[in-house]
């Protein structure tokens, strides 16, 4: 398999990591390097021989932790803050409707499937709303759900 990433290189942490009861000290869902925090890649290794794993130094939060490539972008890649990551339960602020035709009421609660930063008009998520269908929704058109506290 090969690695994006090398030794030392600086990369990005795209999406918060918490504590899946690998990280002695902490509680599980803890969380232990939020999103937009940078360090370097120390060691490359594999889980399950089909997934790319670095050992990353986050310096400021003091920590090292495991992070699949995926949640990996190096360091002078555009970087597009945002409020929710894949995986965040949300809620529709608004209702949401199809020709004319209201098939997510204001209030349901959905989960983010992919962030998409890149467009012209703002960040927009890709969320399966409960009882619904996936849809592309601005990030004004969502609230958080309470989460867990680091």
């Amino acid at each position: 398999m090969e690695h994006r990433f090398d030794y030392g290189d600086s990369v990005r942490l795209t999406r918060n990591v918490r504590n899946d009861g690998t990280y002695p000290g902490l509680e599980v869902g803890n969380l232990l390097i939020k999103r937009g925090s940078t360090g370097f890649v120390m060691n490359i290794g594999t889980f399950l021989q089909d997934q790319i794993i670095y050992t990353v130094n986050f310096l400021d939060q003091g920590r090292i932790v495991g992070c699949r490539e995926e949640e990996l972008i190096g360091v002078d890649e555009p970087w597009v803050e945002s409020l929710y990551e894949s995986r965040e339960k949300v809620r529709s602020r608004l209702a949401l409707s199809v020709d004319g035709e209201v098939v997510v009421p204001a209030g349901t609660e959905g989960e983010v499937f992919k962030v998409l930063r890149d467009l012209p008009d703002g960040v927009h998520y890709h969320v399966h709303f409960l009882g619904s269908r996936m849809f592309q929704v601005p990030e004004a058109f969502l609230e958080g759900l309470e989460t867990r506290h680091a």
